[in-house]
């Protein structure tokens, strides 16, 4: 079957590889729909964390099943994956936390992802697709991604809230934290991606920090009090560590973006703030039903966050473009024959 392998950071191959054949404990799925994220598109440029070459990519899916031996699952069935492979041993397995496993295997970044016409995957990842589209199904991952975090901030009704970065995982965060009933702002640098986010979900608070204050502009928003709670989505370092100064006294700083450096912060003025930092890893069961459920309600519509579509066949010639702020990409989506 054929497969699409990042060989080395920038190049993209089609190769061709065997199809699976379906084991006990496993289930045959055939690949209906691929989202890009950013971490397919850091580690194409090769700035993505925890992660090695040849690799084939691809972790946000539509999936349908052609064989399995999973109980309650049938053949032709709709489902998605949660793609964090964990050991069930480790300290973090055994206090309820798979998603940050010591062994974690992440598919399509640690291991070879659903790039490819056909995935075998153990039956205990399988998630029931509830008669959702298969677009919809391809977007839980990155918006479970969000709602974790959302869940890590312990957001509380009427608490100001800034997200940093408008991005695919950032507007899976400003959703939820909406439905939390945050009051919401949200910097980021691409003008596109801030009008998007007023016109798509509302928010009137925007920051652009590429042409304005920042600091100033959230001291006039908050009435100088701060936002209680800072949700990066950026996983850029500079705008990770300018964080830090926005950040009430009192208040939560929690990290779902990701990249390779150190991050750097005064202690005084951390200190002084009796600030708290967590970082907010992948997600969890937990998570992806909360998705399932805000989709079928109709409180997030994960199908506005698509802006581009592609043939699998013609992936390799279209995703650098992807990279290109200009091109104004919030979510590409690639469907399979």
């Amino acid at each position: 079957m054929k497969a699409l392998s990042c060989t080395t950071p920038r190049n993209f191959e089609y190769i061709l590889i065997d199809k699976p054949v379906l084991v006990p404990g496993k289930t045959l799925l055939k690949v209906e729909r691929v989202g890009i994220c950013g971490t397919d598109l850091h580690a194409f440029e090769g700035s993505q964390p925890y992660f090695s070459y040849p690799r084939i990519l691809g972790h946000e899916l539509a999936l349908t099943i052609i064989e399995t031996t999973a109980a309650g699952f049938s053949v032709g069935e709709r489902v998605t994956i949660i793609p964090y492979f964990n050991c069930g041993v480790c300290i973090a397995c055994r206090m309820g936390k798979p998603n940050c496993c010591v062994e974690i295997a992440v598919f399509g970044v640690h291991i070879d992802g659903a790039m490819c016409e056909y995935i075998l995957v153990p039956n205990n990842y399988l998630v029931h697709g509830e008669g959702l589209s298969l677009e919809s199904l391809a977007l839980i991952e990155p918006l479970a991604i969000g709602a974790h975090g959302v869940r890590r901030a312990n957001i509380q009704k009427g608490e100001t809230v800034l997200i940093l970065g408008a991005g695919p995982i950032g507007l899976g965060v400003i959703a939820f934290a909406k439905n939390a009933g945050a009051k919401i702002i949200v910097l980021d640098i691409n003008e596109y991606r801030l009008n998007f986010c007023r016109t798509a979900l509302g928010i009137t608070d925007l920051v652009n920090a590429s042409t304005e204050n920042a600091i100033d502009k959230i001291k006039t928003i908050t009435n100088h009090d701060m936002p209680t709670t800072i949700i990066d989505a950026t996983g850029n370092l500079r705008a990770i560590n300018e964080g830090f100064s926005y950040l009430a006294h009192g208040g939560k700083y929690v990290l779902v973006g990701l990249q390779k450096e150190n991050i750097s912060v005064s202690h005084p003025e951390f200190h002084k703030r009796e600030a708290t930092l967590m970082s907010s890893r992948n997600a969890t069961r937990e998570d992806f039903e909360l998705v399932i459920a805000a989709i079928k309600m109709g409180s997030i519509n994960p199908l506005d966050f698509i802006t581009h579509r592609v043939p699998f066949d013609e992936v390799a010639n279209n995703f650098e473009s992807w990279l290109d702020p200009q091109n104004h990409v919030i979510k590409a989506m690639i469907s399979f024959k």
